[in-house]
């Protein structure tokens, strides 16, 4: 009887030890993609224009999930993180910008002088080859933004990519590392596409 029991308690034990273990492969690790504070974006003559873009509350409270290492996941709020990537890109660029929660806010269109008005859709991946940790190594964000000149009609259409990547002994103390790369990648490509366009000029 005794042997029973406490064969009975090892296997209880072992079932809470793989229970546990189930519940923490799989999770989602929360980090921030905003780019580093340090990036150096495009630092050459402004253009004069005033413009804008749209990014709603909806939008910014949307969290999504892509592959982390180690069979986890990450979580992430893509628009609120990239915002500053966004804003970056465009104050670089032009002499002013402003932030609008609709293209159709002719008020303050007309209020700031505003000529063209961006409107991004954001998609983001993320994968790692590692089985021990779970930040990712490498990070893609995918941005396609519409332009909109002051009465609402399309100007342009512009898609740019950027791409980060981070190794083990640099992402131990930024695990969102290759991620905050692909956003600094990312406002280099689009200040980068903004230039090639002369109809956003």
């Amino acid at each position: 009887m005794k042997n029973f029991v406490s064969n009975l308690k090892r296997n209880l034990k072992a079932i809470s030890v793989i229970a546990l273990c189930s519940a923490v492969v799989g999770c989602a690790h929360p980090i921030s993609i905003s780019q580093l504070a340090d990036h150096q974006g495009y630092a050459g003559e402004k253009v004069s224009k005033t413009v804008a873009y749209v990014i709603t509350g909806e939008q910014k409270k949307t969290e999504v999930t892509t592959p982390g290492g180690g069979g986890d996941k990450i979580s992430y709020y893509p628009y609120r993180d990239l915002e500053v990537t966004l804003r970056s890109a465009l104050g670089s660029v032009y002499e002013g910008v402003y932030a609008l929660n609709s293209v159709e806010d002719s008020a303050a269109i007309e209020e700031h002088g505003i000529q063209l008005v961006y409107v991004p859709s954001i998609s983001t991946n993320s994968s790692s080859e590692s089985v021990f940790t779970w930040p990712p190594t490498e990070f893609t964000i995918d941005m396609s933004c519409t332009v909109f000149d002051a009465d609402g009609k399309p100007v342009s259409n512009l898609n740019v990519s950027g791409e980060g990547k981070a190794e083990f002994d640099e992402f131990k103390n930024e695990f969102g590392l290759a991620a905050k790369r692909a956003a600094g990648s990312l406002n280099d490509k689009l200040t980068e596409t903004i230039l090639s366009h002369e109809e956003l000029k």
